[in-house]
């Protein structure tokens, strides 16, 4: 089955091919260490797994060998020493506690880790070397500890944002720098002070800059050449640009990426996420208010990934109550050990047809309606969904409901005996409001989540 992916560098949707069917090989950026992954953070990570998912699938029927994945972690950076400054902690304890943040929030929403996880910090001698390879070709300079790229020494700068040189630094704030030959020159090294992290180098102790970094370990793990490089559309310009100026003129021999692929931005209830309109959050605030993991990647996958995607309470419960009848449904079917039952042709075309995420879970619906229970558990698992290890939330509902059968059996006695049944109704009252159905006999209370019932709200009532 072929894969066709949108390439931001041709602008247009292209059949995938491999350039080594031994190896399909894929980077994609990694987050800054420093704090707790915000909820558009997330976004690329579950977008790539899936497409990760998806090659290792087409791998066994295209006769591909095998998947390397690549997701790097940029732990020397300014915003790091600017928060270990203001925390008094050291630069290595915030980054290793954000590292497995960043993990067990990512995990928590269903990606499977990488092949190759670098760190940026254990590939300063191959950033090093490819600094001084740019030097000797002319394509860096350095002046007063720093060394900077030259961006008009290559032709092709621009290309992948579809901006030339000139309206870049007519259009946006560039750093003006005595030491810089050109405005748009971006840094490769900086000079380190006592206080901040560093590495000897030819030109003094200093640190990388943040685009070295990508570059130095994507050549390591994947070479000069490989197929796809991914993340969000806030990094096309400057960050991807100049990854291919740097790696193209160091490599020349190589390509650097032949497919990138770029996600859109999120927002929260129809409005960009930031902490000035009080709806910024991070994965873990969702997963610590009771949102499961499954439901926030049901949601992020409701959206193609090119198109921008809208985070908001209403789509959150309603995912919440798609996964637990799919999860019902799905509940009795014995495990399938010799892999008889496949992803149904429809959800993988959809997959394949540039990760048509959101088309393939309107598939997935069908299938829910059909009975066809194999196949919906078998297509959803392709895309991280209904995984056993995902699946404790729905336990939720149980035990809420145990616990409101007890108040509510309590309140039925004191009812009957003080013939005052005002509690009594006002707690069925709630319970019906949050879509309960509520049944009281002599044998006892029976309460049973309705088709839209809101566990967080049922959670909450007193």
């Amino acid at each position: 089955m072929d894969i066709f992916l949108t390439n931001t560098a041709t602008r247009s949707k292209e059949r995938f091919t491999p350039l080594n069917p031994d190896n399909v090989r894929m980077y994609v950026c990694g987050p800054t260490v420093y704090d707790r992954a915000h909820l558009g953070n997330a976004r690329p990570v579950i977008v790539f797994d899936v497409l990760y998912r998806l090659l290792r699938h087409l791998a066994s029927e295209n006769g591909w060998g095998k998947v390397t994945y690549v997701r790097n972690f940029t732990d020397v950076d300014d915003k790091i020493n600017a928060r270990a400054a203001e925390s008094k902690r050291t630069i290595g304890e915030i980054t290793a506690e954000t590292t497995q943040w960043f993990l067990d929030d990512m995990a928590a929403v269903g990606a499977l880790e990488p092949d190759h996880m670098p760190r940026a910090t254990q590939y300063v001698p191959q950033m090093v070397a490819m600094i001084s390879d740019l030097i000797g070709k002319g394509h860096a300079y350095a002046r007063e500890g720093h060394v900077l790229f030259r961006v008009r020494s290559y032709e092709g700068y621009g290309k992948l944002s579809g901006r030339s040189v000139d309206d870049m630094i007519a259009g946006a704030r560039v750093e003006v720098a005595p030491f810089k030959e050109d405005p748009m020159d971006f840094v490769l090294w900086k000079p380190s002070d006592a206080d901040q992290p560093g590495w000897d180098s030819p030109w003094g102790r200093g640190r990388p800059g943040w685009h070295i970094e990508c570059s130095a370990m994507a050549q390591e793990l994947l070479g000069d050449s490989f197929d796809i490089h991914g993340g969000g559309n806030d990094l096309m310009f400057p960050h991807h640009e100049n990854e291919i100026a740097q790696s193209c003129c160091a490599h020349p021999e190589g390509g650097f990426a032949k497919v990138w692929l770029h996600n859109e931005m999120l927002q929260v209830e129809g409005k960009k996420m930031s902490k000035s309109l009080g709806n910024f959050f991070t994965v873990r605030d969702l997963l610590d208010q009771g949102v499961p993991g499954e439901v926030i990647r049901f949601v992020m996958l409701s959206t193609h990934y090119r198109k921008p995607m809208d985070w908001t309470e209403k789509k959150a419960r309603e995912a919440s109550r798609t996964l637990m009848k799919w999860r019902k449904l799905t509940g009795e079917l014995t495990e399938d050990l010799n892999g008889e039952t496949a992803p149904t042709p429809a959800v993988l075309e959809a997959l394949c047809d540039d990760l048509n995420t959101a088309g393939a879970i309107a598939l997935m619906h069908d299938l829910a309606s059909q009975g066809a229970l194999a196949e919906l558990r078998a297509s959803a698992r392709i895309m991280g969904l209904l995984a056993d290890d995902m699946g404790h939330w729905v336990e939720r509902p149980g035990q809420i409901l145990d616990a409101w059968v007890q108040r509510l059996t309590q309140a039925r006695e004191v009812a009957l005996e003080t013939k005052n049944f005002a509690e009594l109704d006002r707690l069925k009252a709630v319970l019906v409001g949050a879509g309960v159905e509520v049944q009281m006999s002599k044998a006892g209370v029976v309460l049973s989540a309705g088709p839209e019932v809101d566990l967080a709200e049922l959670e909450n009532l007193t």
